[in-house]
């Protein structure tokens, strides 16, 4: 069983899908930060990769849930934004991928790190680093350590990304800014939290060196 294409089989979105790209990376695109061949890791049902399309990108998207990537692809067509290339692939093996579609100027990544425990995160930086050509970046999003423990994702610090993303791997982590994750406030789970104005996150800047 897929947990990850199980939770959008489910009769209510869940908490992350929210309808609409997450403004953080509304912002970032408008500002002309996102830039290049674009990859969104864990794209889920494309709304940040539909975004970054609509600003004239070429975007590819990347989930491990059929459902979603399968939806994304109605939307792009929905959209007009057939060009958009959507993948199931899992995250972890992102490096195969790239050997198929080639590399990419910048990435994002709006909630899929917190979701790696320890062991796993190696595999996941070196696939991004595969991603990645030289000088690109990536902009990553995860729950960050003072969102309240109601349970869900894994809260990281500021130490952990920087020990995840290092120099020895081929990365730099230029800022790391406080921000926020728009969530699906009609999710009962998260009315039950409280979770009104969305989730403390850490909006990372990383450039591939």
């Amino acid at each position: 069983m897929n947990p990850w294409d199980e939770a959008y089989r489910r009769g209510i979105a869940p908490p992350w899908d929210i309808g609409r790209p997450q403004p953080e990376f509304v912002r970032l695109a408008d500002a002309g930060l996102i830039a290049g061949r674009v990859i969104d890791v864990g794209c889920g049902t494309g709304e940040n990769a539909l975004m970054a399309a609509a600003h004239g990108l070429a975007v590819a998207g990347v989930d491990v849930a059929p459902t979603a990537i399968a939806r994304a692809r109605a939307k792009a067509q929905e959209r007009g934004l057939t060009e958009t290339e959507f993948h199931v692939w899992d995250a972890l093996d992102l490096g195969a991928l790239i050997e198929r579609i080639g590399r990419f100027d910048s990435a994002m990544d709006s909630g899929v790190f917190h979701t790696f425990a320890d062991e796993d995160r190696p595999a996941y930086v070196a696939g991004l680093a595969a991603a990645v050509r030289s000088g690109g970046t990536l902009f990553l999003m995860c729950m960050n350590e003072h969102e309240p423990d109601w349970g869900g994702p894994r809260r990281v610090t500021q130490a952990e990304l920087r020990d995840a993303f290092t120099m020895e791997r081929g990365w730099s982590v230029e800022t790391i800014a406080d921000a926020r994750f728009a969530t699906n406030e009609d999710h009962p789970w998260l009315r039950l939290q409280g979770s009104a104005g969305g989730s403390h996150a850490w909006l990372a800047t990383i450039r591939r060196l």
